[in-house]
């Protein structure tokens, strides 16, 4: 079977599927942006990166979607041309615009989604945090232009995959029905406790182990979507009550999701001034982005992991953080309370309520240990729900491969 990866940044959702269909014997090529280093696991074409701010106002986001999709739909003619490749299933993320077109080339492919997340006005992320969300007639008809090339996608696509249930239940139930739920699955075998893990933290000669007092907070970007807000003005009390914690933060300091602050400043820094002269800043950590190998060290000796999200696109960092042996305090807020069961494999704690999450990150750093239950149920978890190779890869395959083409 012919397989055709379509993604911005691939290999994005798709590393271990698109190596394992390959390498079941099936062609596997990939279509991403020019402007993408990642590296691939199949041959990869690129396509031209679209021209920015095209319009400004409530047609931007559509000006910027359908040129993306253009560009994609101008290289897929190109390959079609000049290689002759005609793929039978086509799968890519419909974030983006890049598969609204791809019909009018090949007409009779497989298209499958990768169905992530739609944009609402209302209920949803969208006017989540009134504190930085603006809810007004024009605010919201923008969160509509958000989500017409999403539907649109899902309109063309024969079947979609969602990573989680709440995430499939964003889609209108005419097209939830095409959509199957798995996980896009963690490697347990490298993401697991590791009793011989170290980090060192630079410019400070500290070196973390598991066992050690380690609070961590780990987002793509610092800012209000993953509750960066909320967790440093938690800080204070919890560094005041835990004078030997080392608080560690992941993250850049870009702008992923929402509005940038109006302070001039990145919302990492617009924070930090906030709680300034109330927190030890010898023992809290920025290390900006990390390689891969950091961030996993950082889950193998972290005790107490804080992850908070709007209602929004669940992070992969959460369910590692659970597989790696961490005890998480998560935001009460799907998708987050569809992994975490309070009490049982970790804690929840009501996104916006500052002193419920200092308290609960200070129970949290006095009471796991090693052998703390909570870390050890997250982590059982993770391997019975979310495991990559035992359960997420076969399914993913399956799903692929049930898609193709009557006749071959």
């Amino acid at each position: 079977m012919r397989i055709l990866f379509v993604h911005q940044n691939f290999p994005g959702q798709f590393p271990h599927l698109s190596a394992a269909l390959a390498a079941r014997g099936h062609e596997v090529v990939a279509l991403s942006d020019v402007e993408n280093k990642r590296k691939s696991p199949v041959l990869t074409y690129h396509y031209k990166s679209p021209e920015k701010e095209r319009l400004k106002g409530l047609g931007s986001t559509n000006a910027d979607v359908v040129a993306r999709g253009a560009m994609v739909a101008g290289a897929c003619s190109q390959l079609k041309e000049r290689t002759g490749f005609v793929p039978d299933v086509i799968f890519g993320h419909n974030g983006w615009g890049e598969m609204l077109f791809l019909r009018e080339i090949w007409p009779d492919a497989r298209i499958l989604n990768y169905a992530e997340f739609v944009y609402r006005s209302r209920g949803l992320d969208s006017d989540f945090d009134r504190e930085f969300q603006q809810t007004d007639l024009n605010t919201r008809m923008a969160t509509v232009t958000r989500a017409s090339h999403i539907l649109q996608s899902m309109l063309d696509a024969d079947a979609a995959i969602a990573p989680t249930e709440w995430q499939a239940s964003t889609f209108p139930p005419e097209l939830r029905r095409k959509i199957t739920v798995v996980h896009d699955g963690v490697d347990t075998d490298q993401v697991c406790p590791n009793p011989e893990a170290r980090l060192d933290l630079p410019g400070t000669g500290i070196t973390l182990k598991p066992g050690d007092e380690v609070l961590s907070f780990v987002n793509r970007n610092l800012e209000p979507y993953r509750g960066y807000h909320i967790f440093m003005r938690a800080l204070p009390e919890v560094m005041k009550a835990r004078p030997e914690a080392q608080v560690v933060i992941l993250g850049g300091d870009g702008q992923s999701y929402g509005r940038p602050p109006g302070t001039g400043k990145t919302w990492k820094q617009t924070l930090l001034d906030e709680v300034a002269g109330r927190i030890d800043p010898t023992r809290l950590h920025f290390l900006g982005r990390v390689p891969r190998a950091q961030f996993l060290a950082l889950m193998q000796v972290t005790r107490v992991h804080a992850y908070l999200s709007y209602p929004f696109v669940l992070s992969w960092s959460m369910i590692e953080a659970m597989s790696a042996g961490a005890l998480v305090v998560g935001s009460a807020t799907p998708p987050v309370t569809e992994v975490i069961d309070d009490g049982r494999n970790g804690r929840l704690v009501d996104f916006f309520d500052v002193a419920g999450w200092s308290r609960a990150l200070i129970r949290a750093l006095e009471d796991a240990g090693p052998d703390n239950a909570l870390r050890h149920a997250a982590r059982e978890t993770v391997l019975e729900r979310y495991d990559l190779r035992r359960h997420c890869l076969p399914r993913l395959i399956a799903f692929v491969e049930s898609h193709e083409p009557h006749g071959l």
